[in-house]
């Protein structure tokens, strides 16, 4: 009995069949492609006086409240969350986070330099910057990278304790935002949570243990 035609088309998909682990290129051009987008990200929310959440967010409390430029803030929260990364995480992981971060705060500056906003209107900088900042993380978990420890501090909480990492993050988080009040105006506040939401929505709907490439 011969194969119709539409056998012949489509491959038979292996229930063992596996994605190849991505390259050092692979690495590299994920690594600049989610440092130009989150870059432009967190600009957008900068230039219309917005924060968000997770380290981010906490690099944003400290810029507004010692007028220090983001990209320093943003290097500088980061810095004892590296040994906890390295303990619960490995070395590996924690190199490229702290080149995916260093690397990140030198393109927050360069991006101050190179594009001016005079007006930003802040719903907009809140989803369109929001959307970014999702669509980075996305391209830097996928290849096993973050930009930030609070996500490490999650996990080992995890570990040890039992905590669900995505109760610790929301309540760092919310934290985040309780504290915004003391630097932020309440309406600016508002559009910081809904930029907090299109990036929690951009990884909720994208980022999907277990879901591989159609073949």
């Amino acid at each position: 009995m011969s194969a119709s035609p539409t056998a012949l088309r489509e491959p038979v998909a292996s229930a063992s069949w596996r994605p190849a682990p991505p390259s050092l290129l692979d690495d590299l051009q994920a690594f600049a492609t989610a440092i130009v987008v989150v870059s432009l990200g967190l600009s957008l929310l900068s230039g219309a006086g917005l924060l968000t959440g997770g380290t981010p967010g906490l690099a944003f409390l400290l810029r507004y409240a010692t007028g220090w430029p983001l990209g320093v803030a943003l290097f500088v929260v980061n810095l004892p969350f590296y040994l906890l990364a390295w303990r619960e995480m490995g070395g590996r992981f924690t190199l490229r986070t702290l080149l995916a971060v260093g690397a990140l705060s030198a393109g927050v500056e360069a991006v101050a330099r190179l594009i001016q906003l005079q007006h930003v209107q802040p719903m907009y900088a809140a989803i369109a910057g929001g959307t970014l900042i999702g669509i980075g993380l996305l391209v830097l978990f996928r290849h096993r990278a973050s930009l930030g420890g609070i996500n490490v501090l999650a996990l080992a909480l995890q570990r040890r304790f039992g905590v669900r990492a995505g109760a610790v993050q929301m309540a760092i988080d919310a934290a985040i935002v309780v504290a915004a009040f003391a630097v932020v105006d309440p309406a600016r506040v508002a559009y910081s949570v809904v930029g907090s939401l299109c990036v929690n929505a951009v990884l909720l709907f994208n980022h999907r243990p277990g879901r591989s490439p159609r073949r």
